[in-house]
């Protein structure tokens, strides 16, 4: 008969080095359990976030059917009618003017926002130059610069253009806002795309500016999707510089009041006179198509975090 080997099993089912290590692998104290009671913590964790975050928006839809004393009686309670009428009172209050002012203004600013913060992020990525670092460094340090400490001399730059109450110029400041971070984002994408595609398509004539269009642009799809699904919220969120921006200079002067401004000029054109389901009505109309546009893409958002997290 042979000698046991060193991986002989015993009688009670474990192997001697198991028996020695004190059955790491599969006990209670071992990897795998701790792996467990982490995960069951983090997804406890993110379970009850979930919950501060979906219950307050759930509560406002709901009360936004119902009525100002079923509020005051049962803030909690559930409504009794579920008509839509309070919408149509709420678009027809301004909401709806406001709502087309925002479009109006996102429909400009997030796409001329990722062209520019993409052509920048690109040649800071992509070419070697005299003062590239210094460049980038700046729109870094543009990210970190509180809003709040250029108001004044914002305000005064875009009264000096002619710009305030105006489209242009809010749009304007969105993509200056929203440069330094999509430069950010961006840059960390192309730096990592392959050489050797666009050096095969400058081989086969084309340009610069067509390899960048057409083969180094798809190519980063992804990071274009995650960092305009950022920029959309964050400017249409955007509060502070509308209220700065955004105010009628004389009375002839048309009120362009976004969506941000225009639910606190809501709730402070009632007065004494509340209509809380109007003005839960407002809220949720500026609500839901951040929601839509969100869930809709959520896939491709976490692909792109995703893959500049591993790039």
């Amino acid at each position: 008969m042979s000698a046991p080997t060193q991986d002989t099993v015993s009688k009670d089912g474990t192997l001697p080095r198991q028996r020695a290590a004190g059955g790491r692998g599969d006990g209670p104290r071992g990897p795998r359990s701790e792996g467990v009671v982490l995960n069951v913590f983090s997804h406890g964790f993110l379970a009850l976030w979930a919950l501060l975050i979906v219950l307050p928006l759930l509560w406002l839809v709901l009360s936004s059917f119902k009525t100002d004393s079923q509020i005051a009686g049962s803030a909690f309670g559930w409504p009794s009618n579920w008509s839509l009428d309070v919408f149509s009172r709420a678009w027809e209050k301004g909401i709806g003017d406001y709502f087309v002012n925002t479009v109006v203004v996102l429909a400009f600013s997030v796409p001329l926002t990722m062209l520019f913060g993409s052509m920048a992020a690109y040649v800071l990525a992509r070419y070697q130059f005299w003062g590239n670092r210094l460049v980038y460094y700046f729109f870094v340090a543009g990210a970190m610069f509180p809003v709040f400490l250029a108001l004044v001399p914002l305000f005064f730059m875009v009264k000096l253009l002619g710009m305030l109450n105006t489209y242009h110029g809010l749009i304007l400041v969105y993509i200056a806002y929203s440069m330094p971070f999509t430069v950010f984002f961006m840059h960390a994408f192309f730096r990592t795309l392959p050489t050797a595609v666009f050096e095969a398509a400058i081989l086969d004539g084309a340009s610069h500016t067509r390899a960048f269009f057409q083969v180094m642009l798809p190519m980063a799809k992804p990071g274009l999707l995650s960092v305009g699904i950022f920029n959309t919220l964050g400017q249409w969120n955007q509060f502070v510089l509308p209220t700065v921006l955004m105010q009628p200079q004389s009375g002839d002067d048309p009120e362009r009041y976004v969506l941000t401004q225009g639910l606190i000029q809501l709730q402070q054109q009632q007065g004494y006179a509340s209509d809380l389901p109007v003005l839960f009505a407002g809220v949720t109309i500026a609500m839901i198509p951040m929601l839509v546009v969100y869930l809709s893409f959520q896939r491709q958002v976490q692909a792109g975090l995703t893959s500049a997290t591993l790039k």
